[in-house]
């Protein structure tokens, strides 16, 4: 791993422990060049995935955008780190273990706004707007009637 205070390519692993989510290794490591210290992550990663956009480019999956994603999305809301965390993981094992090596951004755009839903029903409608490009009042109204509705069924059923 590069050092990124000198860029040494000769840096030891000091410490090495399951992250917070116990989807990753949280490595310390330290340059015997600089003395910097700094921390990396290690993932499984089943296999590469492409993301085909609308435009019908195609660019190599980012994890990290998919968790910027759902930070913008839950902006100033009550929502733990490791519930955020725990969901792009999720999709991240539904997007790897489909089979598939391409996958549309309108399939990971779906399941944005499931996990969304789940996590925050004001982030789910910001996704929502944004995702089905909302243009008058009339498709937050639908949306939210949508949420409300469901928050109806689920007290029912207690």
């Amino acid at each position: 791993m590069r050092c990124p205070f000198c860029g040494s390519d000769d840096t030891q692993v000091k410490d090495s422990r399951p992250a917070e989510d116990n989807t990753s290794i949280r490595r310390r490591r330290i340059c015997p060049d600089c003395g910097g210290r700094f921390t990396t992550f290690e993932r499984v990663q089943l296999r590469e995935l492409t993301v085909l956009k609308k435009t019908g480019r195609k660019v190599p999956f980012n994890r990290d955008k998919l968790v910027r994603s759902f930070e913008i999305a839950l902006r100033k809301r009550p929502v733990d780190r490791d519930r955020i965390e725990r969901a792009v993981s999720g999709i991240v094992r539904r997007l790897e273990s489909s089979g598939e090596t391409e996958i549309s951004s309108e399939q990971i755009g779906l399941q944005v706004l499931e996990a969304l839903k789940s996590l925050d029903d004001v982030a789910f409608v910001r996704y929502a707007s944004v995702y089905r490009d909302f243009s008058h009042a009339e498709d937050f109204e639908q949306v939210i009637s949508e949420i409300t509705a469901k928050i109806s069924r689920d007290s029912d059923m207690e």
